[in-house]
């Protein structure tokens, strides 16, 4: 699977951070605070067994291998420091780069499907957007600005949805998403739809990119609800 998702609506800006293919993650790591000032810490990592790979945490049933926080209090290891980083990659290359939500932006996280409908319909409206990042399990996050998680609910309703209908969720203060190039044992790596790039560095806020999430979402669900009937 490509890095960077190149689908049908005309993804076409270039990437300033990080060249995926072949990157060490601590040199990922290092851009994302150099050049976009995100936080970082370190994550679990893949350990090769017989047969194949597992988390590093050891546990015999993992919901995300390889990436997710090594210790409840991860978000004492969050640096802004590209010598930090450089120090925490450096112990263990192999981390996963989880970035803490709730600071520097949160996340709105769709279902991949909806997530490229909604894309589809932005970019028909020139909607201004954020980097935009596909985890392996069919996830599309949209990054906006923070302070989006404990509005949500009511943002959803004034636009006429129940917020528990929607297969819409928010990542903030206390949460965190795992970044490119991270892989996820072995569903494949977190990649970008769009990339962080100079012209999407000033976030949008999720008002504006809520119009066109909640219909692909209800979108999503009444196709769901045709189907089992």
């Amino acid at each position: 699977m490509e890095d960077t998702i190149e689908g049908s609506i005309g993804l076409t800006e270039a990437a300033q951070i990080p060249a995926q293919r072949g990157t060490q993650l601590l040199d990922s790591a290092v851009r994302y605070v150099e050049e976009r000032h995100w936080e970082v810490f370190p994550g679990t990592w893949l350990e090769p067994v017989a047969g194949g790979e597992r988390c590093s945490c050891a546990a015999p049933v993992c919901d995300a291998p390889g990436a997710h926080a090594v210790r409840p209090d991860w978000s004492s290891l969050a640096t802004g420091s590209s010598a930090a980083a450089r120090r925490l990659w450096g112990k263990e290359p192999k981390a996963s780069i989880l970035l803490p939500t709730g600071r520097t932006f949160d996340a709105l996280e769709v279902p991949e499907s909806a997530g490229f409908l909604a894309l589809a319909r932005m970019e028909r409206m020139h909607t201004a957007l954020g980097p935009v990042m596909c985890t392996p399990d069919r996830r599309l996050l949209f990054l906006v600005l923070p302070g989006t998680s404990g509005k949500l609910p009511d943002l959803v309703r004034r636009l006429g949805w129940m917020p528990g209908s929607l297969d819409l969720a928010a990542r903030g203060d206390g949460q965190y998403v795992a970044a490119p190039p991270t892989r996820v044992g072995g569903r494949g790596a977190v990649q970008w739809v769009r990339k962080p790039t100079l012209t999407n560095r000033w976030l949008p806020d999720a008002e504006e990119l809520l119009s066109a999430l909640t219909y692909a979402c209800g979108r999503e669900a009444a196709d769901g609800r045709g189907r089992r009937s």
